[in-house]
Parts: C-alpha cells; structure tokens; sequence
C-alpha cells in the first residue's frame, strides 16, 4: 500500500478556508452594525425588534433606521470594491479607482442639477437623478475612448478623467448659484450612510444585482485583458465587447453606490490590493474576495464613525479616507520592499 494511501485525508481547501473566514469577518461586522448605534438597544431587545416588526420604538430603530444602513454598507462595500477591482484590471493601473470613469462626477452633477431644477432633496429623488448622471458620463467615456472599433483602457482614462473634471467644474457653478443644492450637496457628498430607508435599498438594488452578474461573469476575460489589448486580440477575445461589459458593470455598481451614499473614497483602491495580496493575480478571485472583504471595510468604518463620536457620529466617508490613506501607503511600502 503506498504511502499516500496511508496518509490522511488533506484539510478543506485553502480557498475555501479563506473565503469562509473573509465572511465570517463580514458578518461579524454587520452583526456589530445592528448592535451599535442611537438608541441605546441591548443585543436582546435589537433581536426581538427584528424579529417582530411592530411599532414598538426598538423594532422602528431597528428597522427604519439600523437594518437599511447595514444593508446599504454591505451592498455600496461590495459595490465600490468590485468596481474597483474590475476598472484597475480593465486599465492595468493598481492607482485607479471608479472615480476616474467621471461616474462620481456625473451622479454628482446630476443630483444638484435636479435639485436646482425641480426642487427638493429627498434620498430617494437624489439617488435617481445620481444613477442617471452616472449613466450618462459612463456612456460618455466610453463613446470616446472608442475609436475605429477598437477600445482602448489608456485612451478610457484619460476620457475619464477629463470629462470628470469638467462635470466637477460644472457642478460647481450649479452648487454656487442654488442655495438648496449646495446645502444637499454638501450633506451628500461626505458619502454617508444615514438617512437612508429600506425604498434607497431597493431602488438601488436591481442595479447592484445586475452589476455584481456582469463582474463576476468576466473574471476569466479580466485575466485576459490584463495582458494587454493586442495579446486579447489574438486570443480571440472581442475587446470592444469586453471593455464596453466592464465598463458597464462599473457603471452600474459604481453608479448606483453613488446614487445612494454618495461618494466614498478609497474602498475601491485599498479593497483590490488586499485581495490581491491574498489570492494572487486571478481576477476571478479577486473579484469574489474583493465582494465580502468590501462590506467588512464599510461596516467597519461606519461602525468606528459611530463609536468615537458617540451620541454623534462622523460619517463613513470621511472615516474610510482617513483609514485608508495609511493602509494603502503601508501596502505599497509592503510591495516595495
């Protein structure tokens, strides 16, 4: 009998274990964001408001105000960071984020334009006009950096950021001649989760969900892509298809994780580089860690926004910039060395 025979059977599989613990660690955290907030609920009375439903003051707490904020944060995490990870595959840059598509500069046009417009600042209204914004500056970048049927991700940059700056100019005279849209403007574009009800959880949800379908199903693409245009070419990968899918999946996540928080920084750069770290350069694994380590990087950073300002709170945005900038320094200091 061989000695392989003898031996026992192997553990669960790497991956597997690293998965599960990369959701355990989301979960933990959304559990933490049910449990932490105004109101001061013990664990019991959170459950038994969850569970029942009713009118009691608890149950409101928990369902008007924590259980949609944990659910945005678990979407807009997975959100950012898988639109992150798909557009710094698609322009083989690890410094790119959504936001250099112009996508946040156009949700973010949008919503003061329609405030000016048509008046009035609900989270409802601001998330449909941002979704269309950043619709429409998507398709933009993307008619441009098409030339001669062929796409190019430097020349999807560039567009980018161009037109970005140009929106931002845009919004900025909006914002300065409207009082009300600067007001909502600044309270919008802190990116924050609060506020928000169960209607922005499911306006922007069928979005998210179409998103996630997209990114996920171009993995093995991405792996290609990342090789370069003229190496996809002659693999017989249709380039203009598989960027315009790309760039459609961002839109759609990006976009939409806009349209509900407004925009939040870093989540889409640092996300990408820690799954990297894990799992190598295989985008579709990439992309399935980047879904749950997401979440976890927002849960905890609203979590900590509302910790350290108790009964107050600083909003999630601010906190993911401020943790963000040291841990992506490290990580490039890490892959220096």
């Amino acid at each position: 009998m061989s000695d392989e025979r003898l031996r026992p059977a192997s553990g669960p599989p790497r991956a597997a274990i690293r998965i599960v613990s990369l959701g355990a660690l989301a979960i933990g955290f959304a559990v933490a964001s049910l449990l932490v907030g105004s109101g001061e609920l013990g664990p019991g009375q959170v459950m038994r408001g969850l569970l029942a439903h009713d009118s009691t003051s608890a149950s409101i707490i928990v369902w008007q105000l924590r259980l949609p904020r944990t659910l945005l944060a678990v979407l807009i995490g997975a959100a950012l960071a898988v639109a992150g990870t798909v557009i710094q595959a698609l322009t083989r840059n690890p410094l790119a984020e959504p936001g250099l598509l112009g996508i946040n500069a156009g949700a973010a046009l949008a919503v003061v334009t329609g405030i000016a417009v048509f008046g009035g600042g609900s989270a409802l209204a601001s998330t449909w006009f941002a979704l269309v914004g950043a619709a429409g500056a998507a398709l933009l970048v993307f008619v441009i950096s098409v030339r001669r049927s062929r796409a190019s991700p430097t020349r999807l940059l560039l567009a980018g950021v161009a037109l970005g700056a140009s929106l931002s100019a845009l919004t900025g005279i909006v914002i300065l001649r409207d009082a009300t849209a600067f007001t909502t403007f600044n309270s919008w574009v802190v990116g924050s989760l609060t506020s928000r009800g169960m209607d922005v959880v499911g306006t922007v949800a069928p979005f998210l969900t179409l998103g996630f379908a997209l990114a996920l199903l171009s993995g093995r693409t991405l792996n290609v892509l990342t090789l370069g245009t003229e190496q996809a070419t002659s693999l017989g990968i249709p380039v203009r298809l598989a960027v315009g899918a790309a760039v459609l999946s961002v839109t759609l996540l990006c976009g939409a994780a806009t349209a509900a928080v407004g925009p939040i920084s870093f989540i889409g750069l640092v996300v990408p580089h820690v799954s990297r770290l894990i799992w190598g350069a295989d985008q579709r694994r990439i992309l399935v860690s980047s879904l749950v380590l997401g979440p976890a990087l927002l849960l905890a950073a609203d979590i900590v926004g509302r910790i350290i300002s108790f009964p107050g709170e600083i909003e999630a945005g601010i906190v993911t910039a401020f943790l963000g900038a040291p841990v992506l320094l490290f990580l490039i200091a890490r892959r220096a060395s």
